[in-house]
């Protein structure tokens, strides 16, 4: 019982992680239908500026990843994005892998491909027992950080003026400008929340690694973007079930796969993703969207 428990924590410790990295991933889709893959290079930019600050208190390492995520990211939609907007689905696609090449290979560069190290704080490393289960400080901050924002953005879609622009904006965003929504604000706001997600995507990913390379969004990037397909692209709520069925998935194979191929649980994770994508193409979850272009 001890060891259901134990998975069941660590299975929505990474669920939550991958939901945050998922959420920033089909929020651009839901609005501009482009899978930013430059998105892993936005939580790469974070986990570079964690290390960077050094030893300095947590709030203020915080606040100054958040602030280089986001300006990332809007500088990101302002100078690649916004010029090609208009253009085929295909052409943001390039775009978005020319961005993440760049990037990667601007840190590689700048800092050359040796991994870095670092650390967020000292407390998140500590852990506590309740009874015979051990639960990390780091994965009880995840799920309630990722909870937390969740609904605060739910809250902003739904209460809000830019929010009901946004929703307006993914339902039909060609209607929605011509009933007065501006383009430039609704996706500028869009890109400036993807990287606050990836900002602190990138707080919880260097605290639980400790280090940070040029490469270290490839791997977020590439379950984000299996979550959002999981769940039906446009999805929001999809994309984070997507993240949590995701993480129980990975902690479920990690616990019942034998140990001589135990090396290949992400094999076996991306097959039963394509087993699921094969029975149901169209992901768990069908957005309004598609369900009108169907």
């Amino acid at each position: 019982m001890a060891n259901v428990i134990q998975n069941i924590i660590d299975a929505l410790a990474l669920g939550s992680l991958y939901a945050l990295f998922a959420l920033g991933v089909a929020l651009i889709f839901g609005i501009m239908r482009l899978v930013n893959f430059a998105h892993g290079e936005l939580i790469m930019v974070g986990a570079y500026t964690v290390v960077l600050v050094g030893d300095v208190p947590f709030v203020v390492k915080v606040a100054a990843t958040l602030v280089v995520a986001i300006a990332a990211a809007l500088l990101m939609e302002r100078v690649a994005m916004r010029p090609v907007r208009d253009s085929s689905p295909a052409t943001l696609l390039i775009t978005s892998f020319a961005v993440s090449y760049l990037l990667q290979n601007l840190a590689i560069t700048i800092f050359g491909s040796v991994p870095k190290s670092g650390q967020v704080s000292s407390f998140l490393s500590e852990s506590f027992n309740i009874g015979s289960v051990s639960i990390s400080k780091l994965d009880v901050a995840t799920v309630v950080v990722t909870l937390a924002l969740m609904a605060g953005l739910a809250l902003f879609l739904a209460r809000t003026p830019m929010g009901v622009q946004m929703r307006a904006a993914a339902e039909n965003f060609r209607m929605a400008r011509l009933l007065g929504v501006r383009a430039n604000r609704v996706i500028a706001m869009a890109f400036g929340i993807s990287g606050l997600l990836a900002g602190i995507s990138a707080i919880f990913l260097v605290a639980q690694t400790g280090t940070v390379s040029p490469v270290v969004g490839l791997s977020p990037v590439l379950f984000a973007f299996m979550a959002t397909v999981l769940g039906g692209l446009g999805s929001l709520y999809g994309a984070v079930i997507g993240g949590f069925l995701l993480g129980a998935a990975s902690v479920a194979l990690q616990a019942l796969l034998p140990l001589g191929i135990r090396g290949y649980r992400d094999a076996f994770l991306f097959g039963a993703v394509l087993a699921v994508l094969v029975l149901r193409p169209q992901g768990l979850f069908v957005p309004r969207t598609a369900v009108a272009r169907i």
